[in-house]
């Protein structure tokens, strides 16, 4: 059982579905996919954390579940820390800062000129509250001195189709959900949020090339168990999960939806969780942003 603390349709339920089919097969078992979304990724989590620890079941973990929550919530029903142990990380979806069609901007100075025209600030959409989008707007909105304002929705499909629609002006989108939405030009790109140009979107400058000297924002993913879950269990799944990324057809898949593959062993994984966890528990500090 994969526990995805997403709706279908999302980018992580997308990434958990490619990969899975290939880790089943090297583990001579289905997996079920099981989404259990809301409250910020925290109904799967709690539900992963209170699982039997003997490798049945895995977690989508991520930069909500994994970095922001311990800052965002005074109070978790699970301790991102002692309750999962990390298999590895699966994949980095670079964010992009999109704006519909109607917005008169096709590059970073441009969205500045207009933005600051806005009397009452700028309405921006996210898959949530605390989702890595919310964050990576708040440290935008940190560093571009803008007056924004944020319209959470529940999960990246619906708030995607309001930016389409032109009920909210823009987002920051990650690559899985964006992607096609930008190619037919539902969607204007603006920059991305990735140090480095996106391969998918050779053309479109980065952020800090437009000026936002040093900005930085990704939406990640892993793969986590119940702690107490065996050692060889997490080797075993850890192979399995590899073997899965290094196939072509997952390889294909992931540089198609611009994301970029980041295999690693479980001990990596925990030490890039914890790094995250310090970088954005201090934009969420600074931003004062509290869930609960």
């Amino acid at each position: 059982e994969w526990v995805v603390p997403y709706p279908a349709g999302g980018g992580s339920d997308v990434v958990a579905r490619i990969l899975s089919l290939p880790m089943s097969q090297t583990l001579g078992q289905p997996i079920i996919i099981n989404n259990k979304p809301g409250a910020a990724t925290n109904i799967g989590a709690d539900y992963a954390a209170k699982a039997k620890p003997d490798g049945y079941v895995m977690l989508t973990g991520d930069t909500a579940t994994m970095a922001a929550n311990p800052a965002l919530y005074s109070k978790l029903s699970y301790n991102v820390e002692k309750d999962f142990t990390p298999v590895g990380l699966m994949a980095r979806f670079p964010l992009i800062l999109v704006v519909n069609p109607s917005v008169p901007a096709k590059n970073l100075t441009e969205f500045m000129a207009w933005a600051k025209k806005q009397p009452t600030g700028v309405n921006y959409a996210t898959p949530g509250a605390g989702s890595p989008h919310h964050l990576a707007t708040e440290l935008f909105r940190e560093r571009s001195g803008l007056k924004m304002v944020h319209v959470g929705y529940r999960g990246a499909a619906p708030a995607v189709q309001d930016v389409i629609g032109g009920q909210v002006p823009m987002m920051f989108v990650d690559t899985a959900s964006g992607y096609q939405h930008i190619q037919s030009g539902r969607l204007v790109a603006i920059g991305v949020a990735s140090p480095k140009r996106i391969a998918t979107f050779s053309t479109l400058p980065t952020l800090a090339e437009q000026g936002l000297k040093g900005f930085e924002a990704y939406a990640w993913q892993g793969l986590v168990v119940p702690a107490g879950t065996p050692k060889e269990v997490i080797g075993t799944l850890n192979t399995a999960l590899l073997a899965a990324m290094d196939t072509t057809a997952v390889k294909a898949r992931l540089q198609t939806l611009g994301l970029e593959s980041t295999p690693s062993s479980p001990e990596a994984m925990a030490k890039y969780a914890s790094d995250e966890r310090a970088k954005w528990g201090q934009v969420i500090k600074n931003s004062g942003i509290k869930l609960d």
